[in-house]
């Protein structure tokens, strides 16, 4: 496959010169998640005539599908409300919903009015989930049996059913008179029965399902954890809702680990590659004020010790060791702490027992990078003391750089915030001022060997 920006090339000289045929050649070329980058370098007048082209296809809902979230207001601005509607119609539900959200406010109303009522029904009743719900991410596209189908009746129903033959039916779950979930059935065992074998005897009625209103990433950890293809959702009386697939539990990964590395960061999940620049310098300031806050706080704690510093200006040398070391440190534990809680492998009962092993972790490493760093000093001032006191300044810092780094995220997740949130501005802060005070105070206490 040509590379994207070749593509794009390609493709606008033969916009412009009117060969559609020709652009509807390279367009069946390209996979949907491809055309992302090659339409953020098209004007809308040039997207138009993709969406067009891509109409005649019946593509342009899948490549809706897979584009970056970023690039949604722009593409969705080249496309009239009755387009819109008709891709939204061929989306499952909850590709819809990501969809009608990036809608701007003042078009939403008008086209989900185009909608069929059938549809619009579907999309009123999604809405009541929460955000980030297992219920706004699951698809009501499934293969439901009755438990008392024959086998032989079943594939009938398979055969007849209208269910998208471009999607793997990965399992069948089986229902009551009530459409109440009661186990589900591998394909295979159903095609191997004997013609006249009950549904409902071949099912197994182990298996996991969540409920609508749980949250999107606990779900996604089930998946993973139990290495499932896919999870049914059912309410509190166990009616079928919808299904969960693998591939769902991938964007959800996928979006719970940006938002996670983002917020480690002090990013916002909508500053992204594409985004423009007003909106990226709007996500990234008010963390950078806050970042610039922390410094200056930090910067206090040396101002405290002038007159150290003063005496003893070889000091100011080693205070950026001190603090990049510490912040190294914080932020691997911060990082390891928080993976853990994303992955539900750690809970805020059992963090304690985290906490040590992280200070403990510190405590070694510190100590090993406080005699070297020790022997350094010696070798260049030729002073024992100023190794001891970066010796002891290393353990500290980085037993208390541990400390935040294992503490913050913990605290954050039982206060019900985001672990991630703000974390690693939190944590270089705390390391780089006691990092500085630990420091710039055993310095001060040993001056007069120091001198």
């Amino acid at each position: 496959m040509a590379q994207p920006v070749v593509t794009t090339r390609i493709l606008r000289r033969l916009l412009k010169s009117g060969a559609h045929l020709r652009a509807e050649k390279v367009l069946e070329r390209i996979h949907p998640a491809d055309l992302g980058p090659m339409l953020s370098d098209l004007t809308p007048g040039e997207i138009r005539i993709v969406i067009d082209l891509l109409f005649k296809h019946r593509r342009a809902a899948t490549m809706l599908r897979e584009l970056p979230p970023e690039l949604l207001p722009e593409i969705i601005e080249a496309i009239s409300n009755e387009r819109m509607a008709e891709l939204l119609t061929r989306l499952e539900m909850d590709d819809l919903l990501e969809l009608v959200d990036a809608i701007p406010e003042e078009r939403r109303e008008p086209v989900t009015k185009l909608l069929p009522q059938s549809r619009r029904d579907e999309l009123r009743h999604a809405e009541l989930y929460p955000p980030r719900s297992a219920g706004r991410a699951m698809t009501t596209n499934f293969s439901a049996l009755d438990e008392k189908m024959t086998s032989q009746e079943a594939i009938d129903s398979l055969r007849a059913s209208q269910i998208d033959s471009s999607e793997e039916t990965l399992y069948l779950y089986v229902v009551d008179e009530l459409q109440r979930l009661t186990g589900i059935v591998p394909i295979r065992r159903l095609v191997m029965a004997q013609p006249n074998t009950l549904v409902g005897e071949l099912a197994i009625s182990e298996m996991l399902s969540t409920p609508p209103d749980a949250d999107q990433e606990e779900v996604a950890q089930l998946v993973a954890r139990y290495d499932l293809l896919a999870i049914p959702v059912t309410d509190v009386d166990g009616t079928m809702l919808g299904v969960i697939t693998v591939d769902d539990v991938i964007d959800v990964i996928t979006e719970e680990a940006t938002q996670d590395i983002y917020n480690l960061a002090g990013l916002s999940e909508e500053d992204r590659v594409f985004t423009s620049a007003r909106v990226s310098i709007k996500k990234r300031l008010p963390w950078m004020l806050l970042n610039l806050c922390t410094a200056f706080t930090a910067g206090a704690v040396i101002g405290i010790f002038e007159g150290t510093i003063e005496q003893m200006v070889g000091l100011a040398i080693f205070l950026p060791v001190v603090a990049g070391v510490g912040g190294n440190g914080g932020i691997q534990t911060l990082t390891v702490i928080t993976r853990a809680i994303a992955l539900g492998e750690i809970e805020f009962s059992s963090g304690l027992r985290a906490v040590g092993k992280e200070m403990w972790v510190g405590l070694v490493v510190g100590m090993t990078a406080g005699l070297i760093s020790g022997g350094m000093a010696f070798l260049l001032h030729g002073n024992i003391y100023m190794g001891v006191v970066l010796l002891l300044a290393m353990m500290v810092t980085m037993v208390t750089a541990s400390l935040f780094g294992a503490a913050v995220p913990l605290i954050l997740k039982a206060m019900g915030l985001d672990p991630a949130l703000g974390s690693g501005i939190l944590v270089t802060f705390a390391a780089d001022a006691l990092g500085f005070f630990s420091f710039l105070g055993f310095a001060t206490l040993l001056l007069d060997r120091l001198v």
